[in-house]
């Protein structure tokens, strides 16, 4: 089974009416296609969150003013830590993620309001997915290794024995997930002021740097197992994703 004719049976997933052989069939490409498993991962949350909270939930009276408050917010946390960043500039404040200060904070918002909230965005994003499948299908290659969206770096892959094989599986994995969540990013660059655009540009130049170094490194010596670059190689990819999904929701 191919990604489109996975799409094709979503329908039949979220209606209850998937067939024995579609199901078998279904369950098998999942297992293999990451992008595919994300997809019906969020589906499957949103119909039982739906099926479960029915009726709980209305939509909140004012939508419009509900996402200008949010905005807002965003913007005064934004300006408050760069008046202490420019007091005491330190690099631990300068990685201090958005996301957290975000979540620190008490927001005056009703049950109903964030659980709208919630949904809208999971919807949102597993639509992006479903449409974002067919453009991964068609330029993604299964022996490069592309470090594409905000970093520049091209394809690479690690030759060498089977070790190396299972690493650059490994990378090819990582580099789907960063190229979805670096898509995103793009998209909501607009909406930022300027400050949240230059801690984020800072963030992913280092982690960056720290990609590329590791990478040189493994490519200088194939045959050899250094453990601890591979290490720090998948440390700074898993910590490039985990910046691009926080700032993904700003």
């Amino acid at each position: 089974m191919n990604c489109d004719k996975c799409q094709e049976l979503l329908s039949d997933f979220l209606d209850g009416v998937m067939n024995g052989d579609d199901q078998a069939t279904f369950n098998s490409h999942l297992e293999e296609c990451f992008p595919c498993f994300n997809v019906h991962a969020e589906m499957n949350s949103i119909v039982s969150f739906c099926r479960e909270n029915r009726g709980e939930y209305p939509a909140p009276p004012n939508e419009q003013a509900m996402w200008v408050r949010i905005r807002n917010t965003v913007e005064i946390e934004s300006n408050a830590a760069a008046n202490a960043a420019a007091q005491n500039p330190t690099p631990a404040a300068r990685r201090e993620s958005w996301w957290s200060r975000m979540m620190e904070r008490s927001w005056e918002l009703s049950l109903p309001q964030v659980a709208a909230a919630v949904v809208a965005i999971i919807v949102i994003a597993s639509l992006a997915t479903v449409f974002g499948l067919r453009g991964f299908q068609k330029t993604g290659t299964e022996n490069s290794i592309a470090l594409t969206g905000t970093s520049n770096r091209g394809g690479v892959a690690l030759a060498g024995d089977m070790k190396n094989a299972d690493l650059n599986g490994r990378l090819r994995q990582q580099q789907q997930q960063i190229k979805y969540w670096s898509q995103i990013v793009e998209e909501r660059k607009v909406n930022w002021n300027p400050q949240v655009r230059a801690d984020f540009e800072q963030n992913l130049n280092l982690l960056d740097e720290t990609v590329e170094e590791s990478l040189q490194k493994l490519s200088a010596r194939p045959s050899e197992h250094d453990e601890v670059t591979e290490e720090m190689l998948n440390s700074a990819l898993n910590d490039k994703m985990q910046l691009l999904k926080e700032f993904s929701d700003l």
